[in-house]
C-alpha cells in the first residue's frame, strides 16, 4: 500500500486527534443536512433521551440540541474531542442538558430500552455500519430512532481505482439499496435515505483542511508520520473530486420495531 493509501487507522491517534480538532467539522455534513434528517424523526418529547456516537467535537450535536428538547449525551474516544465538546457546550448555555463522555461504541455507558434517539455522523464505520445497527439496537425504546451518515455506493458499478480505494479502505461500503436493507435486516423500519450534497465534503470539510495541512506540516518538518498522513488526506480529496458521481455519504434514517 502506498503511503497516499493509508487508512487513518494506521496513524498516530494523537496526531489525527490534533489534525482533526482544528476543524469545526470532524466529517463531511452541515446544520442543513442534520436538521434534515432530523424531521424525518416523531417529535421528541422533554424527558427525551439523545446520543451522539462519534461526536467529536460536536458541530452536529449542538444543532441536534438547539433543535430537540431533552438531554443529550456526546460519546468520542478522543478525549480532547470531549473537551472541546464540553466547552462549546458550556459557552452557548446547554451544559446543564447536553454532555460529552469519553467512551468506545462498542462498549456504551446506556441501558437497555433507555435512548430515544441514536445520532451519528460519519462515525459508524468505526464499528461497521451492519454491526453498529445491531449492537446499538438495544439501547433504544421501542420505537427509538436512528440516524447515520454512511459511506455509500451511488451506482452498481465504478472505476476500479475509487473501488479499490474504498474497497481497501471501508469493506463494508456498498450500495444504497444494501444498506437499506440492511437497517432493515437489523430490526428498524428505515424511515428515509437521502444522500449528502456536494457542498458538505467540498466546502464544509476539505476546504477548511488546506490552510490546516500547510500549517500541520510546517509544525512537524520532517515527520515522516504526519506526512503521510497529510498526503492521505490530500489523496482522498482528490479522488472524491474525480469520482465523487459514484460515492458520498448518505443519511440512512430508521425506527426500531
Amino acid at each position: 500500500m502506498s503511503d497516499s493509501n493509508h487508512s487513518i487507522h494506521e496513524f498516530d491517534f494523537n496526531l489525527i486527534c490534533e489534525y482533526f480538532l482544528g476543524l469545526e467539522r470532524q466529517g463531511p455534513g452541515s446544520p442543513e443536512e442534520t436538521l434534515r434528517a432530523l424531521s424525518f424523526i416523531p417529535p421528541l418529547t422533554p424527558d427525551a433521551r439523545i446520543a451522539d456516537l462519534g461526536c467529536g467535537t460536536g458541530g452536529q450535536t449542538l444543532v441536534l440540541a438547539k433543535h430537540t428538547e431533552g438531554s443529550v449525551t456526546g460519546i468520542d474516544l478522543f478525549p480532547k474531542f470531549i473537551d472541546r465538546f464540553n466547552q462549546n457546550t458550556e459557552a452557548i448555555g446547554l451544559g446543564h442538558r447536553v454532555k460529552g463522555m469519553v467512551g468506545s461504541m462498542d462498549n456504551l455507558p446506556f441501558q437497555e430500552n433507555e435512548l430515544d434517539l441514536i445520532w451519528s455522523e460519519g462515525a459508524i464505520y468505526n464499528i461497521g455500519f451492519e454491526r453498529g445497527l445491531q449492537e446499538w439496537r438495544k439501547f433504544l425504546k421501542p420505537g427509538g430512532c436512528i440516524a447515520v451518515t454512511e459511506a455509500s455506493w451511488f451506482t452498481p458499478e465504478r472505476p476500479s481505482e475509487i473501488n479499490d480505494f474504498w474497497k481497501d479502505a471501508y469493506p463494508g461500503i456498498d450500495t444504497i439499496p444494501a444498506k437499506a436493507a440492511q437497517m432493515q435486516e437489523a430490526g428498524y423500519i428505515p424511515l428515509a435515505a437521502f444522500i449528502l450534497p456536494e457542498h458538505c465534503w467540498t466546502e464544509n470539510f476539505y476546504a477548511p483542511q488546506k490552510a490546516l495541512q500547510h500549517a500541520f506540516l510546517e509544525k512537524y518538518p520532517g515527520n515522516a508520520t504526519a506526512e503521510a498522513f497529510i498526503a492521505s488526506e490530500r489523496h482522498e480529496m482528490e479522488l472524491y473530486s474525480r469520482y465523487k458521481a459514484y460515492y458520498g455519504y448518505v443519511f440512512y434514517i430508521g425506527m426500531k420495531i
